[in-house]
């Protein structure tokens, strides 16, 4: 009688009695029997001594197609593949199951309609109480859909690695639960400096500067990316080479299934260059907040200069010295204006700030004003410029102010380089569809080496013959920020030392049908009626110069040197129009204006904010506000007659005195 070794399948884990099933010989209960047949999820059989099939159960036919009548006495080797069966596999495990009592294995099996399935076999040998060996039980289990998943796993895992070493951008590595790296990525070797074999197995405390280090930052990271899952931090780390980098860092604890800690993922991105930019942003934000605060505060003492001029203008009697010497402290304050307008354009620039006002500009009107506004400087050296216009007339499509202030800049730039009574030359044509502006001198000349660097900002010329005449050395860059903002161009040329310079600039044409939008012709202001008029300004030179030319005009003036005293004096004063510095100290332009307007006697006035901000912002803020107008310091005479004229029609249309 067959007595089947339970141990043996305890082995690999089957119950003891489902094996002691597997012996034919054996006399066993019947519960034993229906317990094997009941099992559909494992395919349980017999083989003799030569591997023929003595039984099979219910999970054996579902698994492999038959029926226990087509396979019984049949050679378990028809369940495996030809290329198996070919290199003598099924003979193989019987061999080795014999040898050992049990043999394990995994691979393809063959179903009756020729379908494959992968499957685990475990065959244990069958011994009687001699230890003859009768036979072999086996048991087959699918595991196609694991073998799937674990394949899908496994590829999915090899796509990420895969990923993740070729990501080139990032530095992607592991840490184990103490911060020693474990796997290096590409971009890490990039980042870092590290090779694989030289970093894998360090600290990564050797990444920080030493010390942060010292100070245990490593050490907290971890343990906060522990507590609350990740942590990320920016801040400065240490390359192979000693250099540093500013880095973005994210640390990720990574947990099993069981919620131990397997280590840490970190993440690491080289934000050097983007800290750069945002520092050179911020420089340039900074260096434009200052250009325009030096600007306004160069504004405040021009304007009772300028206020001063238009004082002296309207005198008669001035001795033919005196005259000379307000004309010369005209064109001075003119320049200096000039130079202080730079200073906001290369700020508004550098903030990409700047707004054209585009319409349809004749040429030769644009040489003709550039020409007048560069006068002062040319008329000083006693130079001649002569313009060179086509017959025919030629129009741009851009800003007139911008353009003069270009070409302006350029014949201001040719004067300043050209000895005293030379000619300076400013030609217009049309070539290639585009209107080419020149401006020739015959001065020092432009070394070859400066051609291509006298367009950078805050650079100046001084090897050439006249060393130049200082200046801030934004001129020449303002004129190419303005001309390329236009969709134009300009160059330098020159023959060397000592051989002249000429600029060139080339601008779009405006399109053959005339702008309906262009700007009509300005003309002389009228006569005004005398309007009572209340000037608020801290600034008491600039508040006496102008009201001392308002009163010449034969306007009547009441001066507040602060917001209380003009909300004060207002009530009384009942002014046609109300002129009001914005930065004030206590009570600044905004908080006089909103103190003003309720009052009942100011329902007429009209109010007009004075500043040394000129932005369109600036504008829409002071409007904004309430005011009627917005006044840039130092106040033009020809806009300072064109608001009296408003105020002047503002009262009659409203009928009041």
């Amino acid at each position: 009688m067959t007595q089947l070794d339970a141990s043996s399948f305890r082995d690999h884990g089957e119950p003891a009695r489902v094996q002691a099933e597997a012996a034919p010989s054996a006399p066993l209960g019947v519960d034993y029997s229906s317990l094997v047949q009941a099992i559909s999820d494992y395919a349980i059989f017999l083989l003799d001594a030569t591997g023929h099939i003595a039984s099979w159960n219910v999970g054996a036919q579902k698994l492999k197609g038959y029926t226990e009548s087509e396979i019984v006495g049949q050679h378990f080797s028809r369940f495996y593949t030809e290329e198996a069966v070919a290199r003598g596999w099924p003979t193989y495990e019987l061999e080795q199951a014999a040898l050992t009592g049990r043999f394990e294995d995994e691979g393809w099996r063959v179903r009756k309609d020729g379908t494959t399935f992968w499957a685990n076999v475990v065959i244990t040998a069958v011994r009687n109480e001699a230890g003859t060996l009768t036979g072999f039980a086996k048991i087959t289990r699918d595991l196609t859909a694991q073998r799937e998943y674990l394949e899908a796993l496994r590829q999915s895992e090899e796509r990420f690695r895969l990923l993740v070493d070729n990501v080139k951008d990032y530095a992607i590595f592991m840490l184990d639960p103490q911060g020693f790296v474990v796997s290096w990525n590409s971009g890490a070797a990039r980042i870092k400096g590290y090779t694989h074999d030289e970093i894998v197995g360090r600290h990564f405390s050797l990444f920080y500067v030493p010390e942060e280090a010292a100070a245990g930052k490593p050490a907290r990271e971890l343990a906060i990316a522990r507590q609350i899952g990740a942590v990320e931090d920016e801040g400065w780390r240490v390359r192979k080479d000693g250099s540093t980098f500013w880095a973005n860092v994210v640390i990720t604890a990574v947990y099993d299934e069981a919620r131990r800690l397997r280590g840490f993922a970190k993440v690491t991105r080289d934000l050097t260059e983007r800290r750069q930019h945002e520092e050179l942003e911020r420089s340039s934000e900074r260096m434009r907040e200052f250009l325009a605060t030096l600007a306004h505060e160069l504004r405040n003492p021009l304007a009772p200069v300028r206020n001063a001029v238009g004082t002296m203008q309207m005198e008669t009697n001035l001795s033919p010295t005196l005259a000379q010497a307000r004309d010369l402290i005209d064109r001075q304050v003119t320049h200096l204006t000039r130079l202080v307008d730079d200073l906001l354009d290369i700020g508004r620039i550098m903030s990409d700030k700047v707004e054209l006002r585009i319409a349809r500009v004749d040429l030769a009107e644009l040489i003709a004003r550039a020409i007048e506004a560069a006068r002062p400087f040319t008329d000083s050296r006693e130079q001649r410029v002569v313009a060179h216009v086509p017959d025919e007339s030629v129009v741009i499509r851009g800003d007139m102010t911008r353009l003069v202030q270009v070409l302006q800049n350029l014949v201001h730039n040719a004067s300043k380089f050209s000895p005293n009574g030379s000619v300076i030359d400013v030609q217009g044509r049309v070539d290639f569809r585009m209107a080419v502006l020149e401006v020739r001198d015959a001065g020092c000349g432009i070394p070859v080496r400066s051609l291509d660097k006298i367009f950078e900002l805050f650079v100046q010329e001084k090897d050439g013959p006249s060393g130049g005449e200082g200046g801030l050395g934004i001129g020449l860059t303002l004129c190419k920020s303005l001309v390329e903002m236009h969709g134009g161009s300009i160059v330098a040329s020159s023959e060397g030392v000592g051989l002249g310079s000429t600029f060139t600039l080339s601008l779009p044409l405006a399109p053959a049908q005339p702008d309906a939008t262009q700007a009509s012709t300005i003309t002389a202001a009228p006569d005004v009626q005398p309007l009572r008029i209340l000037l608020v300004d801290d600034n008491h030179d600039s508040a006496d110069s102008l009201a001392m030319l308002l009163e010449l005009k034969g306007h009547e003036v009441r001066i507040a040197y602060e917001g209380e005293q003009a909300v004060q004096i207002a009530p009384r004063f009942a002014p046609h129009l109300a002129l009001i510095d914005i930065a004030m100290p206590k009570m600044d332009g905004y908080a006089t204006l909103a103190a003003m307007r309720p009052l009942p006697e100011m329902s007429r006035t009209m109010y007009a904010a004075m500043t040394g901000f000129g932005h369109a912002s600036d504008l829409d803020r002071t409007r904004e506000a309430g005011f009627h107008a917005h006044l840039v310091k130092p106040v033009e005479m020809a806009v300072l007659d064109a608001l009296l004229a408003k105020a002047d029609g503002r009262l009659s249309a409203s009928g009041g005195t």
